[in-house]
This record gives C-alpha cells, structure tokens and sequence, in this order.
C-alpha cells in the first residue's frame, strides 16, 4: 500500500503581539510550564490557591480533597459558591463592571451589547420574577428558548435562586420537549413566542402548549 501523507500538519507559529501577551493570564509557554510544575509538585495545594484567587465563596473550603471514597473524588466539598455570583456579580468588584460580558449578534444582524452591570440588573430582575412565582431551591426549570441574550439571563437568574435548569433545544419536537419536561418534574417553563432561525420564523410557544398538553407535564405550575 502507498503510503499517503497527512495534509493537515501545520508547522507554522504565530506568536502574538506582546502588548496582547502581557495581559494575558498566562502570558508564556515558560509562565504555563511553571503552572504544571506547580500542579505536579502539590496539586492540592495548587488547585486551592487557584480557588481562592479566582472564585467568590460564600462559605469558604477547609478540606481542598476528600478522597475518602475513591475513586469518587470531592473538591472543595465543605464550601458552598453561587456560579451566578461567580459569572456576573463578582465583575462589580473587581472593575469590570462597565467592561463587555455579552455581544450577541441576532439571526438578522442586529447587535446587542451588554456590560456586566446591565446583565447584573437583568439576571437579577428574572431571579426576583422567579421567585415570585414560587420557584425555589432546587426546583427544575426548563428553558425553551433562542440562542439569545435572555437565554443567558434565564440560566444566570436560575443558578442565583439555586433552581436547577435545563436548557431544551428550539429545534425539538413537542414529544420531545413533554418528555424532558416530565423527566424533570419540572415546575417551570421559560419559553418564546418564537424564534428566528436562517431567516425563517419557527414557533416556540405554540409547540410548548402542545407538550403541555400533551400529558404527563402535571408538575409545571408556571409558563
């Protein structure tokens, strides 16, 4: 058999500027080689300095690595954190707040932009209309929603409540969204009008009733 060469190996290097390097968080190979040699040399102690730099505890961890059960490993197992928190909140303090955190291009072109202080208001503004609605710690919510700003804002309002969120698919079929709905047990259903997808209006809300309707969705108390 001839042999064939790969086409697909790439040997060129394009170093970045060093006005980009600089900023960045790890600003060199010799910076990343010093990270692994750290983590090798004590990964516990490496992986809790990381933690506490870069994360908002709300309790803050004693014990870095239970491995009194291996191999089902537990980090960080006695502190408790909010990812929303973690996302958003945490940018308020540390100067970002003015800076960028979304930039969502519509399927039609049009631009959104949001700072971390405008997403804060959002995210918090949904949590609080979650809230009056009743969901609570550990409740499922499932969102049925376009690739779109109020997407992020449905999932960050839900992780600052504690409720457990599932992100369905528009694409999917009533069937198929009655089937993870009930699966779930969830409370709540987070869904649009509809969608725009290469052009073309899709519904949303019309295929969620459909699944409601459809039985075994007994356990969602608010659309």
């Amino acid at each position: 058999m001839t042999k064939i060469d790969s086409m697909t190996r790439e040997s060129r290097v394009y170093p970045a500027p060093d006005a980009f390097s600089i900023r960045a968080t790890v600003p060199s190979m010799d910076a990343y080689d010093t990270l692994c040699a750290e983590a090798e040399a004590d990964y516990e102690n490496f992986w809790a300095r990381l933690a506490r730099i870069n994360l908002l505890w709300s309790r803050p961890f004693n014990e870095v690595l239970d491995e009194s059960s291996a191999p089902f490993y537990r980090w960080f197992a006695d502190g408790q954190l909010n990812a929303s928190f973690n996302c958003v909140d945490r940018h308020l303090q540390n100067g970002n707040a003015e800076k960028l955190a979304i930039i969502f291009e519509a399927d039609g072109g049009a631009l959104t932009r949001l700072t971390y202080r405008e997403l804060h208001g959002r995210v918090c503004w949904f949590a609080n209309a979650l809230k009056d609605l009743g969901v609570v710690n550990g409740d499922r919510v499932v969102i049925y929603l376009p690739m779109s700003v109020e997407g992020v804002v449905a999932m960050q309002a839900c992780a600052r409540i504690r409720a457990i969120h599932s992100v369905v698919f528009g694409g999917f079929t009533a069937k198929a969204l009655q089937e993870r709905i009930a699966d779930l047990g969830a409370v709540a259903l987070i869904t649009a009008d509809e969608q725009m997808r290469a052009g073309k209006i899709l519904p949303l809300k019309s295929v969620a009733d459909e699944a409601l309707g459809s039985g075994d969705c007994v356990t969602v108390k608010s659309v």
